[in-house]
């Protein structure tokens, strides 16, 4: 799978380490009972198709990048910087 880094150009995905959902997940209060941290930590939506994930480019760059891409068949269908999409 390629990836298009805004800065590198297309590279490899293996440069890239992906760490999760892009989403913003609200954390319980420090005060809330074990189920309310146990969903937290442990569970997600990991829908079949299009989903937003942060990745690292370690191998490269060192940025963080928003890749859009289709969990079915692995198409990346958009990639921004990170700092861009946290404005």
């Amino acid at each position: 799978m390629r990836v298009a880094c805004p800065l590198c150009g297309e590279r490899d995905s293996r440069e890239f380490t992906p760490v999760g959902g892009a989403e913003l997940v609200a954390r319980p209060d420090p005060e809330a009972g074990a189920e309310a941290w146990d969903d937290y930590l442990h569970n997600r939506v990991n829908a079949c198709g299009p989903s937003r994930e942060l990745w690292y480019h370690g191998a490269g760059c060192a940025s963080w990048l928003v890749v859009e891409r289709d969990t079915a068949s692995h198409e990346v269908l958009g990639v921004t910087l990170a700092r861009e999409v946290a404005r």
